[in-house]
């Protein structure tokens, strides 16, 4: 199994904007009241295609779902968290927080099949746990290192750990269970998805160690880690409050990696940490501010991997 692929799934969005349903614990959603949900669509979407168009100059090749008004799924451009494409036989539908965002899963499923090649797929369906409240937010809540079948996942209402440990079962990957957090109205606030403190790379990983308040669970991360034999960059909290560790590595179809982030994400870093990177792989960076500001998520947030290649 490889880290990374060169084919990924994004979602043009139809009616992107501030969602509240979502905004009770995602603290990175920033509303700006002066700003008509016409306008923030708009502006996402001059985002999202230039994004995609700089993508695909890289040779990454992107399947698109279409976003429809009804039913009404606010939150749509971040595919990545209703699904996850283990390999080509195996798919999880995962257990979503937000009942706005269910309908994305509903909308899209046919049209994932598809890009599927329509093979018959092992189907782990968590999306069964919703009326139980309990939730899995596909690569939201968990970051993957696929090469080791390990499972970073930063505990909160969106990464339930019955879920986690149901996943890791079924997958055989090993669960690597911790709590991050992040200041917000003068509070320590569990961090809604693992993937906006860190990312996992073929050769490295980017990981906000201060925001894992408990010493024995950060030197429990530490560990893993250096089992997976990661070189790590360590993220300060206002860096990923800049989303620096939602960032992504995928490849073209001639092998060569790239590492996507934010133009937000790429200006904080350090110039230490940028060549650091780039030592592994050229670094894309595009500037989707608005979708940032009022989604709560970056680009790694907007990027469904699809495994469903025979490597």
């Amino acid at each position: 199994m490889k880290q990374v692929t060169n084919k990924i799934i994004m979602t043009r969005p139809n009616a992107f904007h501030f969602n509240p349903q979502t905004a009770v614990n995602n603290y990175f959603q920033k509303q700006n009241t002066h700003e008509q949900n016409d306008e923030i669509q708009a502006k996402a979407l001059m985002e999202f295609d230039s994004a995609t168009s700089v993508l695909e100059k890289a040779g990454i090749e992107i399947c698109y779902f279409e976003d429809t008004q009804i039913p009404h799924t606010p939150d749509s451009i971040f595919p990545n968290n209703w699904f996850v494409s283990i390999d080509k036989n195996n798919l999880c539908l995962c257990s979503m927080f937000a009942e706005n965002r269910r309908n994305e899963r509903k909308k899209f499923l046919s049209k994932l099949f598809e890009y599927n090649h329509q093979v018959k797929l092992d189907i782990l369906d968590l999306s069964l746990y919703e009326k139980d409240n309990k939730f899995l937010e596909g690569t939201g809540a968990m970051v993957l290192d696929r090469i080791h079948k390990v499972a970073f996942a930063s505990l909160s209402p969106r990464c339930d750990k019955e879920l986690l440990y149901i996943f890791c079962e079924h997958y055989g990957y090993k669960p690597v269970a911790f709590t991050s957090y992040q200041n917000f109205n003068l509070k320590r606030l569990p961090i809604y998805h693992t993937n906006v403190m860190m990312a996992i790379c073929s050769d490295f990983a980017v990981v906000c160690f201060e925001s894992i308040d408990n010493v024995k669970e950060r030197e429990f991360v530490i560990r893993a880690l250096e089992n997976c034999n990661k070189e790590v960059i360590a993220l300060s909290e206002n860096q990923i409050y800049n989303f620096a560790g939602n960032i992504i590595e995928l490849e073209n179809k001639f092998g060569e990696k790239f590492v996507v982030m934010s133009n937000n994400a790429y200006h904080c870093l350090e110039d230490s940490q940028i060549e650091k990177i780039s030592e592994y792989a050229q670094i894309i960076s595009m500037d989707i501010s608005n979708i940032e500001q009022y989604g709560g998520g970056s680009i790694r947030c907007m990027i469904a991997e699809l495994f469903n290649q025979s490597f």
